[in-house]
């Protein structure tokens, strides 16, 4: 095996054990990016000495017998909307172009803490919108691999680097690691910082993951879960216990719900052809659960918030270069500015109704199943899909994890969705490893 095809827990082992350096790691995956890159596209940013540089300092400082993190010398793909100190942060907008932070975010700062190597950076859409860059799907080059963190997912499922980091307003961790196959974490809102991460919504925002296994989600997760009181969304608490957690079997057989939710209809056929038979598999554990009628308009009330904050977030962006961004991002500013505050209000309001009801509903279920996309990644690289699966749990902030689970008409990767209660994503992780123990059967 290659260095390149280890996964982050494994090379993190080696390199510990000093079976591995993490120059070795790292040049093994830039060669695996001068393969691909051509055709995926997933890099906006990439200094190749310096990402050696990087490696070569951390194997001195383990010679030097220093206390190693658990990503020490494991490199990590860095969604182009994160401030980086020593790269160019640009927001996939030509209105960035060469804009260079002099501090880091605090979700990069926790990388370096625990020893990862910060690669480089990855595509994203347009200010983290729908106006895709230049990646494609490495599965097929005429897909989309989703967005808008793109880039990361991307360089995850093509074995670029066996982490990357991303975010999620409306469905951009879950939709792209459906597409490409990987798996994608979206914590519970609160849990990683937004400092120093390019603000579209204070009320839906959060950091998420990819990997191409859980146990390295659980990995990284960890790693970046530390309370930043520069973030007003985040509450001071213990670090969830992922691992161990996960590690542990569930107490009892696992109630399962499946939702389909107020958005079945634009499921494509084999979409619920491919769950009707998961739910067949997973027998008497599974019942299917309606969501009340309240949830009608949460689809709603998600699109409703993320335009007035992108509209009132991106105002200066607008103003200033209104001629240099997407139709359709002018289109989301615009619309955003024609909210009323009471509707505004009433819609953040009705998050904690959600959420209530959310809860009083998992009183009977350990977790939610439900689909992460419509289908498989559509063929076109002028879009991104939809994110419709994604956002009620965006708006609710409650964690949701893609497992890589299924597989599309055309042979494409299609995600299975598990979602928990807010703050319960340590148990949302070992309901998922018992999942995956149970399609292995």
């Amino acid at each position: 095996m290659l260095p390149f095809q280890l996964s982050a827990t494994e090379a993190a082992r080696k390199i510990r054990d000093g079976e591995l350096t993490s120059e070795e790691l790292v040049q093994s995956c830039l060669d695996r990016i001068e393969e691909h890159e051509g055709t995926v596209g997933a890099w906006i940013h990439l200094d190749k000495e310096y990402a050696l540089e990087q490696a070569k300092a951390a194997q001195a400082r383990r010679q030097a017998g220093e206390q190693l993190g658990p990503l020490h010398g494991v490199p990590v793909g860095v969604k182009d909307i994160f401030d980086t100190a020593d790269m160019p942060t640009q927001c996939g907008s030509a209105l960035y172009s060469g804009r260079t932070p002099t501090r880091d975010s605090m979700a990069v700062a926790l990388l370096r803490a625990a020893g990862a190597i910060i690669m480089g950076k990855t595509v994203t859409t347009e200010f983290a919108f729908y106006s895709p860059g230049k990646t494609t799907n490495p599965h097929d080059a005429t897909r989309t691999p989703g967005g808008s963190s793109s880039g990361s997912a991307a360089s995850v499922a093509s074995f670029m680097v066996p982490l990357s980091v991303g975010s999620q307003t409306n469905g951009s961790v879950i939709r792209p690691a459906s597409f490409c196959g990987v798996f994608g974490y979206k914590p519970s809102l609160g849990l990683i910082s937004r400092h120093g991460v390019l603000k579209l919504s204070s009320q839906l925002d959060a950091m998420g993951v990819f990997a191409r296994s859980l146990d390295d989600l659980a990995l990284i997760g960890e790693c970046m879960m530390a309370y930043d009181g520069n973030d007003a969304g985040m509450r001071p608490r213990s670090r969830p216990p992922l691992a161990s957690v996960m590690a542990e079997d569930p107490p009892a057989k696992p109630r399962i719900a499946f939702v389909r939710s107020p958005v079945w209809d634009q499921a494509e056929e084999s979409t619920k052809e491919a769950f009707r038979e998961l739910c067949e598999h997973l027998g008497d554990h599974v019942d299917i659960v309606e969501l009340p009628s309240i949830f009608d308009n949460a689809v709603q009330d998600q699109g409703l918030i993320m335009a007035a904050d992108m509209s009132r977030n991106l105002t200066k962006v607008y103003e200033d270069g209104k001629d240099k961004i997407s139709p359709v991002l002018c289109e989301l500013i615009e619309k955003g500015r024609t909210i009323t505050a009471v509707d505004y209000c009433s819609a953040i309001d009705r998050i904690d109704m959600y959420n209530a009801v959310f809860d009083h509903i998992m009183t009977d279920y350990d977790f939610i199943l439900t689909p992460a996309t419509p289908g498989e990644a559509p063929v076109g690289l002028d879009a991104t899909g939809s994110p419709i699966f994604n956002s009620i749990w965006s708006l609710c902030g409650v964690p949701a994890i893609t497992l890589p689970i299924l597989q599309g008409p055309a042979g494409m990767p299609l995600g299975a969705q598990l979602v928990s209660n807010r703050l319960d994503d340590a148990r949302l992780f070992r309901n998922a490893r018992w999942l995956l123990s149970q399609i292995e059967e």
